[in-house]
């Protein structure tokens, strides 16, 4: 009998993760995504589910109904609510669980951070100091900026914010990374952008922003991760795929490395 992995998703690893799982025999593939945005990254195998649980105990209910052998948690590093609810369903139905975590970006000689722990302190960071800035932290926070008159923002997400959200003046763009390093610069450049506002995601797909401000000087307020549960972690696809032939055993079909 097939066992069953349910992913938690909605970012490119997990649907990477899902793709290469699906090519086990041995193993059925769900994936849920949270359904926060319009065109979601969909897995293109296995069964796909989306919308939330309903807490914890929702979800430890779904992987006792299911039911699931096993859970990696391959949301977004900012996914902090989610992650904390399958870190509690997981210990409380015995499942065993792991979080695909990638790594962080780290500073390196002539980037020009300003480390934040939140979103309002990020806010704080900009007053007074910056006229022009990109704010490149999705949709859901930008109601933190919304009082910041002063300063002019560019606003890129990937789905508009919601009706009567407020937000604060300046242009919003919808697009979706990967961004290539020379539409970063030419962004900076076109909107004269004097600061960058990042959440710490990691990965290469927003990365560019990153390099093209330090090669034009340019000042990054970088929001950091919030903390995360205390379960084993790997930090790509092939790590969660090394680790689920490890609850195997030795007895997993071959052609899980492809």
């Amino acid at each position: 009998m097939k066992k069953r992995l349910l992913i938690l998703g909605g970012t490119g690893d997990a649907a990477e993760l899902a793709a290469r799982v699906s090519q086990i025999a041995d193993v059925e593939v769900i994936s849920s995504l949270a359904g926060r945005t319009q065109q979601p990254l969909t897995p293109k195998t296995g069964t796909v589910r989306i919308g939330g649980f309903g807490g914890a105990a929702g979800l430890a209910e779904f992987l006792r109904r299911s039911p699931i052998d096993f859970l990696i948690d391959a949301t977004h590093p900012f996914a902090a609510q989610i992650s904390a609810n399958a870190a509690v369903a997981a210990a409380e139905c015995h499942v065993p669980h792991l979080m695909l975590v990638r790594q962080g970006w780290e500073a390196v000689e002539g980037d020009r951070w300003i480390e934040v722990a939140s979103h309002s302190e990020a806010a704080m960071a900009l007053s007074g100091q910056s006229g022009r800035v990109f704010l490149t932290i999705g949709r859901q926070e930008l109601a933190e900026f919304a009082g910041l008159d002063a300063i002019w923002f560019l606003m890129r997400a990937i789905d508009p914010p919601a009706l009567n959200t407020p937000i604060p003046k300046g242009k919003l763009l919808l697009a979706r990374g990967p961004f290539s390093l020379a539409d970063e610069r030419q962004l900076l450049l076109e909107y004269r952008i004097d600061t960058i506002v990042s959440k710490n995601s990691g990965g290469a797909a927003t990365y560019a922003k990153i390099v093209a401000a330090r090669e034009m000087g340019i000042p990054v307020v970088m929001v950091q991760r919030p903390p995360i549960p205390n379960v084993e972690r790997v930090a790509d696809v092939a790590g969660a795929i090394s680790w689920l032939i490890e609850q195997f055993g030795n007895g997993l079909c071959n052609g899980c490395n492809g």
